[in-house]
């Protein structure tokens, strides 16, 4: 019984301590606690809601907002040369500045990245902008496309949650019930890109 249970500790461990996981789809219903999310994959799941979750809306930005110190998120893929093209950037506000720094695996497409980091140098060309980031000591160059979305977060509440709604959410499961920690909510049509 003693060996049963000491094997099964590890499991549940990792269970309660579970990465969080991103959620992207559309706002289906909303309840007094809990939000209806049909997920991309075409899953529907109810995300219950509590006093820490977080709540954020996006607003679309040009291109040229991006400059030399902003601290920016930016989803890319791998290109044919060895680089990274961006999918989207966020340009973080000031008092965001550091949120999630470095470089890391993101599941926007299959292969893609995330790099939240500083703006080190910006070259504009014809077909965009190349950016040096900075984080944690080290550096990258990420390409950005011209038609590449760049938005910032702009602070919302749970009732610009409504259905029809693009939302981005970091939720953490617990067997079957999942637990919004944060919502990222589109807004005048400008949707979650990350």
């Amino acid at each position: 019984m003693f060996a049963v249970a000491a094997l099964a500790l590890p499991v549940l461990v990792q269970a309660q301590n579970a990465a969080p996981s991103r959620i992207r789809g559309t706002v289906a219903a909303v309840g007094s606690n809990s939000v209806e999310v049909l997920t991309r994959e075409g899953k529907k799941l109810t995300l219950q809601l509590n006093d820490a979750t977080r709540y954020s809306s996006v607003k679309a930005l040009e291109l040229s907002s991006i400059k030399q110190g902003s601290f920016i998120g930016t989803a890319g893929k791998p290109t044919a040369n060895g680089g990274i093209e961006a999918l989207e950037v966020v340009v973080f506000p000031e008092e965001a500045r550091g949120s999630g720094e470095g470089h890391y695996d993101w599941d926007l497409l299959p292969g893609s990245s995330m790099t939240n980091a500083t703006v080190s140098a910006v070259v504009s060309g014809n077909a965009g902008r190349d950016l040096d980031l900075t984080y944690q000591g080290k550096n990258i160059k990420i390409q950005v496309p011209k038609d590449v979305p760049v938005v910032t977060f702009v602070p919302a509440t749970v009732q610009d949650l409504k259905p029809g709604l693009t939302v981005f959410v970091v939720a953490s499961r617990s067997g079957e019930d999942w637990k919004a920690g944060r919502f990222v909510i589109e807004k005048d049509g400008v949707k979650p890109p990350m």
